[in-house]
Formats: structure tokens, sequence, C-alpha cells
């Protein structure tokens, strides 16, 4: 079966993640994270990019990104594979690709579902990586970060917002809620509300969710009627 082209919208928030080959690590320490970071910031200006979130963990970089057209997401990620592959292998003496495959993603629905995209990527352990966390609990602002609407609606001043956000990720995204994401991203689907996903497809002419396993359901015969 023919491999369905990727689905990315522009203006919509997708949900990326770029997994290690063969599930070796990419990031060693602070400094790797620093140099992806780095090679990020300039790629999302260059691609007009939006981030909002990211979660450098030891195996996968996870991500909520809105591009301004369909294609800058690719390029976006072809850039960082360019840099930070090339300086991550003359650091550590190696050669060869990182990656395993090309990057996955799926197009998050606004609302709810997007505010718990953030959440997961945000919530991602502390000390398994490094994550965008703290920018939005009271850290440093991080000039490379757009935060989504959903973010700014926990709250009328910085403190509110911080507060009930914190309250967030301390609850946690609920495991059907995380799955579906993971399970969206990983497929190449959206993530989301039937009409949501079923608007998504009559405007690509591509499925936005799994087909249903098994043969389509025979209508009664003639005979039958």
């Amino acid at each position: 079966m023919a491999r369905l082209p990727r689905l990315v919208v522009a203006g919509q928030a997708h949900f990326v993640v770029q997994r290690g080959h063969s599930g070796a690590p990419v990031f060693a320490d602070d400094t790797d994270r620093a140099a992806y970071l780095a090679a990020l910031r300039e790629a999302a200006a260059t691609e007009q990019v939006q981030v909002h979130a990211y979660a450098l963990l030891p195996t996968e970089v996870q991500m909520l990104a809105t591009p301004a057209e369909p294609a800058a997401l690719s390029r976006l990620m072809q850039a960082l594979g360019r840099r930070y592959v090339a300086a991550h292998n003359r650091r550590h003496g190696r050669s060869g690709t990182l990656w395993d495959g090309r990057f996955r993603c799926g197009v998050v629905e606004p609302g709810t579902t997007r505010l718990q995209a953030l959440c997961l990527i945000d919530g991602a352990s502390a000390e398994a990586g490094r994550t965008s966390a703290a920018q939005r609990q009271g850290g440093s602002r991080d000039t490379l970060l757009v935060d989504p609407p959903e973010y700014w609606q926990l709250g009328n001043t910085p403190f509110e917002r911080e507060a009930a956000y914190r309250a967030l990720l301390q609850a946690g995204v609920p495991p059907a809620a995380a799955q579906a994401l993971r399970r969206a991203a990983l497929g190449g689907w959206a993530a989301g509300s039937p009409g949501f996903k079923a608007g998504l497809a009559s405007a690509s002419s591509r499925p936005a969710q799994p087909r249903p396993r098994g043969r389509p359901r025979r209508g009664p015969s003639p005979g039958n009627r």
C-alpha cells in the first residue's frame, strides 16, 4: 500500500515526534540540548513556524508547532536534521543517521486537545530531559516559544495563568487523551473531535483517522430489501 502524504495544515498546531535510530540516545547532555535548541530557534524563525512547546528526551524529541504554510514544517525538520546531526556527529566522533526515519506528526484540534498536547509535552519528566515548561510556571521567558491561545485563557494575569497551568501539569493529562495524542502523532492522523477530523479529511482529500479494521459492511442484497 502506498504511503499516505503527510497531513500538515497551515495555521494548525501539530504534535511532532522524532525518535532516535533504533532507540539510540539523541542527546548526551545539556551541551547537545543547547545545540539542538539553537538550531531550532534559527530554523523556526527562517521557516515561520511557531513553537509552542518542546521536550528534549534522551531518545526522542517532542514538539508542538504551528507552521504558517504546510511545507514549512518539513523544511524546519530538515534544517534541524542537517545542522544538529552534523554537530552531534562531530562532537561524539560518530557518523551516519541519528533519527529513525521521517519525523511523525499529528494535527491537533484547538481548544481542550491543544491544551492537553501542551501539558503532555511540558509535563515530560524533567529528570529525563529538558522541556519548555519553566516559562509557563514563572521562569524566564524563552523567545523561541509562542504561548497558544488556550494558555492565555487560563487567567487574566501572569500569576493566574501560571498557577492554573501548574495545577494542570500536576494533575497530568488523562491516560486515554495522552494515548490518543501519541497515536495521532505516530500514525500521521488528527487528534480531536470527530467533527474536526471529518473537516480535515474533507479539506485535504486524505483520511484524518485510521479506517475501521475489516471489510466494509455490505448493504442488503436486492432480494432481502
